[in-house]
C-alpha cells in the first residue's frame, strides 16, 4: 500500500468516525457535514432583554419561516435553515420594500485560491466603475465558520461600498467541519495578501485599506490585522469588528443573560466550536481567544455589539483588552437589538445607527490616508 493511498484511507476513516477521549463528555466532530450534533448544554430559564419593536418584527418573521434549532442539526441541515437575513427580507416584503440587491453597487466573484470556497465577492459602486484610487475594505462574513456565506451576508458590504464610495472585498473561506481551524484564519490572511496585491487592478488604493467583519468575521478582521502586523504587511487603517467571537470564557455575563436570545443563543456557541475545532484546546488559541492575544500596535478599532446577544461580552472584554494594550478603541453596545442586526439598516433603527457609526469611522480613517500609493 502506497503512503498516498494509506493517507486517503485514514482520512476517510477520520471523516466518518468520532474518536472517544477518556474522561471527555464527547470528542470533537468528524469532518463530515452529516456528523451528528453534540449533546446540548444544560438549559436555562433566564429570559433575554426585550427587543425593540422593529427588531422584534424581524425575529417574528424569522420564526414564521419555520427554521429548526441549529444546535439540534448537522452542519448540512443547518446550512439549509432560514437566516436572520431571510427574516429581514420577509419584513421588507411585508412593508412593500424591494428585496433585490441594490443595483447601484456591482459585484464580481474572483478566486484567490484553488478551493471552490476560496473566492471574494468584490463590490464596487456602479458610478465609480472607472475610478482609480478608491479606498478598500476587506470584509469577513459570519456564520460561526460553519454556516452562511457571502450571499447570506450581502447587505452590509453592499451598503458599505455605496456609503463609502469604496471597493469592498467580501471574503468567502473554507468552512468547517470539512476544513477545521485554522483553515478559516489562513484563508482570511491569504485573502488580505491577495487584496493588497490586486486592489489597484480593480481601481482601489492598497494604501487605503481597512478590515471589517461580523461575528466569526469580526474575529477574522482583528486576527487578520494581527497577522498583518506580525508579517509586516500594509496595516489596515481601521478595524470594524461587529459582535466578534473573542473570548473563550463560558462565564461571561452575556453567556447567561442572553442564553435564550434569538437568532443566536447560548447553546449554538458550543455547537459551532464542536464542528470547527480539532480539539477543545483550540478554544484557547489566541486567534480564537482574542482577549489572550498580543494586541499591541493594532490600528484604531470600532467594536459594535448588540445588547441581546451571547457574544456581547466578547466585544466588551476585547475592547478592554485592546485598551490595556495601548490601542485606540471605541466600543458601543446598541440597545434593543440582537445578533445579526448589523445588516438590517433599512428596517431596524439600531442597525442604521450602527452602520452610520462604522461608516463615519471608516471615512475618517480613509481621509487621513495618502491619496496615492
Amino acid at each position: 500500500m502506497t503512503h498516498s493511498i494509506r493517507r486517503t484511507l485514514l482520512a476517510g476513516v477520520f471523516a466518518s468516525t468520532l474518536v472517544l477521549i477518556p474522561g471527555a463528555a464527547f470528542a470533537q466532530s468528524a469532518r463530515s457535514v452529516t456528523a451528528p450534533p453534540p449533546p446540548p448544554p444544560p438549559a436555562t430559564k433566564m429570559a433575554p432583554a426585550k427587543a425593540a419593536p422593529d427588531m422584534q418584527a424581524v425575529l417574528d418573521a424569522l420564526a414564521g419561516l419555520g427554521g429548526k434549532p441549529i444546535e439540534t442539526l448537522t452542519p448540512a441541515e443547518a446550512r439549509q435553515q432560514p437566516s436572520a437575513a431571510d427574516g429581514a427580507k420577509a419584513v421588507m416584503a411585508q412593508k412593500g420594500m424591494p428585496t433585490t440587491p441594490d443595483a447601484s453597487v456591482t459585484t464580481q466573484d474572483i478566486p484567490y485560491g484553488s478551493d471552490a470556497k476560496q473566492f471574494a465577492r468584490v463590490y464596487k459602486p456602479a458610478s465609480a466603475a472607472n475610478a482609480k484610487g478608491l479606498p478598500v475594505v476587506v470584509y469577513y462574513h459570519g456564520g460561526g465558520w460553519v454556516i452562511a456565506d457571502v450571499a447570506t451576508y450581502d447587505a452590509a458590504p453592499r451598503a458599505m461600498a455605496k456609503a463609502l464610495n469604496a471597493i469592498v472585498v467580501s471574503v468567502e473561506y473554507r468552512h468547517a467541519p470539512e476544513f477545521k481551524f485554522p483553515a478559516q484564519h489562513d484563508d482570511a490572511a491569504a485573502a488580505d495578501r491577495w487584496t493588497l496585491a490586486n486592489a489597484a487592478a480593480w481601481g482601489g488604493n492598497p494604501a487605503k485599506i481597512a478590515v471589517a467583519g461580523e461575528s466569526a468575521g469580526g474575529n477574522l478582521a482583528v486576527a487578520t490585522a494581527i497577522y498583518a502586523r506580525d508579517n509586516r504587511l500594509t496595516a489596515p487603517l481601521h478595524i470594524v469588528s461587529v459582535y466578534p467571537i473573542a473570548n473563550s470564557s463560558k462565564t461571561l455575563p452575556s453567556r447567561r443573560d442572553s442564553a435564550n436570545a434569538k437568532p443566536l443563543n447560548g447553546a449554538m456557541l458550543p455547537w459551532f466550536g464542536y464542528y470547527y475545532q480539532t480539539s477543545k484546546a483550540d478554544a484557547q488559541d489566541p486567534r480564537l481567544n482574542l482577549v489572550g492575544a498580543n494586541l499591541r500596535g493594532l490600528p484604531p478599532t470600532t467594536i459594535i455589539n448588540a445588547q441581546i446577544d451571547p457574544l456581547r461580552s466578547d466585544g466588551e472584554t476585547l475592547a478592554a483588552a485592546m485598551r490595556a494594550a495601548g490601542d485606540t478603541v471605541e466600543q458601543r453596545t446598541f440597545p434593543g437589538v440582537t445578533h445579526e442586526f448589523f445588516g438590517m439598516g433599512t428596517i431596524v433603527r439600531g442597525a442604521k445607527d450602527a452602520n452610520d457609526l462604522a461608516v463615519a469611522r471608516l471615512k475618517a480613517a480613509f481621509a487621513m490616508a495618502p491619496a496615492k500609493r
